[in-house]
């Protein structure tokens, strides 16, 4: 309990220094979202509009910044994150909350997929070297996982949707469709299936290249040859030994690799023109859509110190040495 309460604190503390970076940096960058939104109309709205803008979006002159940083608090608090200016008078939380689930539903299972393909071929290649698959494997892993991530996306657009249609170009369902039919699903994981594997196949080779010498590492250790002097079979040895202890570095990087599932899907969600998180930060960047940038900005933060804490309390659970004391 005192490592798990030590590293709550310092995820409170964290979040706090990252809710007030991202109300700090945006009042450093050039122009204001009223500024953005006279530019796209064209300098229509007349100045009681201007006034009312400013006030809506906190940058009137009333309590000073002091007093715009605790109405701006007090607002998080609640989910209230203001009015989107791209895609006004929408709330900033109702674009969030229709785009976050395609983003957790593609990028946050494929990650998950990619953790699990890649580790088990990882063992495999580790646990088997000598066998030509085996040896095989890591020098496909480092082409895959170097390979430029648009260009094989591209590739795959180009020849799988483009050239002989076998998939949809972009969008996430078909239109005119009825949720949760048959056709629905089919349609849902028709426009998936291109993302799903662009993310799977060049991301995995890193994950299976890491557990590669995790288990490596592991079969070296002492406490590995005393279990083979004792008599113990192959598998226990396996189980109880390398694969507990070469999983607990690929821990942490999981957890980073979850949290960074939304800043990740830029990419992805941009290519094939997918309608979550990603896509969204990407229009409010281009758009300087201030206000949908800083609620994204702070999922991001959010989610990626949610997931460390997970698995730091995960550790407490694989790690005898956390449980005691022993670790930090």
């Amino acid at each position: 309990m005192p490592y798990l309460l030590r590293k709550f604190l310092i995820l409170l503390l964290t979040l706090w220094v990252a809710v007030t970076l991202n109300f700090v940096l945006p009042r450093f960058v050039p122009g204001d979202p009223v500024g953005a939104m006279m530019a796209r109309y064209q300098g229509k709205l007349d100045p009681s509009a201007v006034e009312a803008l400013k006030l809506a979006y906190g940058l009137g002159d009333q309590g000073g910044l002091l007093g715009q940083y605790v109405t701006y608090l007090g607002k998080m608090i609640r989910g209230d994150f203001g009015r989107s200016i791209g895609q006004f008078p929408t709330p900033v939380s109702d674009i969030i909350g229709q785009a976050a689930p395609w983003t957790i539903g593609l990028i946050g299972v494929c990650t998950v997929l990619s953790v699990a393909l890649g580790s088990a071929l990882g063992l495999y290649s580790a646990w088997r070297r000598g066998e030509a698959l085996a040896d095989a494997l890591p020098p496909v892993a480092l082409f895959l996982n170097s390979m430029p991530y648009f260009w094989f996306a591209l590739l795959l657009l180009y020849v799988l949707a483009f050239r002989h249609s076998v998939f949809p170009l972009s969008g996430s369902l078909d239109p005119f469709l009825q949720p949760q039919t048959p056709e629905w699903w089919r349609s849902l994981l028709r426009h998936a299936a291109l993302p799903a594997l662009t993310i799977i196949v060049t991301s995995a080779g890193g994950w299976l290249i890491t557990m590669r010498n995790n288990v490596m590492g592991v079969m070296s250790e002492d406490y590995v040859a005393f279990a083979r002097a004792k008599g113990l079979s192959e598998r226990r040895i396996l189980s109880r030994y390398v694969l507990r202890n070469a999983l607990l570095p690929s821990f942490t990087a999981f957890g980073m690799a979850l949290g960074f599932v939304v800043g990740g899907s830029i990419l992805t969600e941009t290519v094939f023109s997918y309608p979550g998180l990603g896509l969204q930060l990407y229009n409010a960047v281009t758009g300087l859509d201030y206000p949908l940038m800083q609620a994204i900005f702070l999922y991001i933060a959010l989610t990626v110190l949610v997931a460390n804490f997970l698995v730091d309390a995960l550790y407490t659970l694989l790690d005898p040495r956390v449980r005691d004391g022993q670790a930090a």
